[in-house]
């Protein structure tokens, strides 16, 4: 029993040392790598606190603070109450909503079947297709070629132009495929011995095996979709469609926002900067909260998905 107590302490001992080529942190060093991730956490925690204190801050506050609040006086939902009563706010988060479900549904299933036929061998066209999906990955269209086509479509003022003309991303495509890759060749035999098809395979086989690939790269989607702004002002001239973030650019960015009818004169009546502020959140905390749920399948979806191309 002793023999063996002592080799399992030896084992944990050898486990424990560091290699051979790596010296040993000195205090300094320790110290050193504290103070930088310090740093570093406050560098991005303070700034979105000072958002959020200031979106809660009264009026008179922020007057007498040049705008920014590090922390409110007295605790107000003024701005939100604002933000989400006039309207515009409202149905442009109701809009990034739909987008984003709906738009991640699509690239998800479009991204699945498209890496799914990829990855199979012997499939008739396969290596061209994927040049040529890899030559639009390096070579982009320009934002002209891409509205003529989109205008060409018929979808210029329509949701459909929010998601449709990006609905499969390059990287996204290439992670899952080198993921459906990754998967041993003896479970596509077997299937195929039981008499399964592509699609049984597929759903049966592939797809369960593949929940943190498929988890992340539906994050990945979401962000994007959620996050974009551009493709709201580029395809979209009715002001009522534009979804939250192209909201929030033209109100950020145009002060008061009356131009681009995005506010109106009771909204212009309360603090300007907490309403800023409040609209930065409300487009912000949604992600946020969806984050944890898929941050422990980041390692293992993209790693694994990464190591085979």
């Amino acid at each position: 029993m002793s023999l063996v107590a002592d080799e399992k302490k030896s084992t944990a001992e050898y486990r424990s040392e560091r290699p051979a080529w790596m010296e040993k942190p000195r205090t300094v060093t320790r110290v050193a790598k504290a103070l930088a991730l310090a740093l570093t956490v406050a560098v991005v925690v303070v700034p979105f606190w000072v958002v959020i204190a200031t979106s809660f801050a009264p009026g008179q506050q922020l007057i007498d603070n040049g705008g920014w609040a590090l922390w409110p006086q007295e605790w107000k939902l003024d701005a939100y109450t604002s933000a989400l009563s006039n309207g515009t706010t409202t149905r442009a988060l109701f809009v990034s909503l739909g987008v984003t479900v709906v738009g991640t549904a699509f690239s998800l299933v479009s991204t699945v079947f498209l890496a799914y036929a990829l990855a199979r061998p012997g499939v008739v066209g396969g290596k061209p297709v994927m040049l040529l999906i890899l030559f639009t990955f390096l070579f982009p269209p320009g934002m002209i070629p891409s509205y003529l086509v989109v205008y060409s479509l018929g979808m210029v003022d329509t949701y459909w132009s929010l998601f449709l003309p990006v609905m499969v991303n390059v990287f996204n495509l290439v992670v899952v495929r080198g993921f459906f890759q990754g998967i041993p060749d003896e479970l596509y035999e077997a299937a195929r011995l039981d008499g399964a098809g592509e699609l049984r395979t597929l759903f049966t086989i592939v797809l369960p095996l593949s929940k943190a690939v498929i988890a992340v790269v539906g994050l990945f989607y979401a962000v994007g979709y959620w996050n974009d702004f551009f493709r709201g002002v580029m395809y979209l001239t009715d002001t009522s469609m534009y979804p939250l973030q192209t909201v929030l650019r033209g109100y950020v960015s145009q002060g008061d926002g009356l131009n681009q009818g995005l506010t109106d004169e009771g909204t212009l009546a309360q603090a300007p900067q907490a309403m800023k502020m409040a609209i930065v959140v409300i487009a912000t905390v949604p992600i946020l909260c969806a984050y944890p749920f898929i941050q422990r399948y980041f390692t293992k979806g993209v790693l694994t998905g990464a190591v085979k191309s």
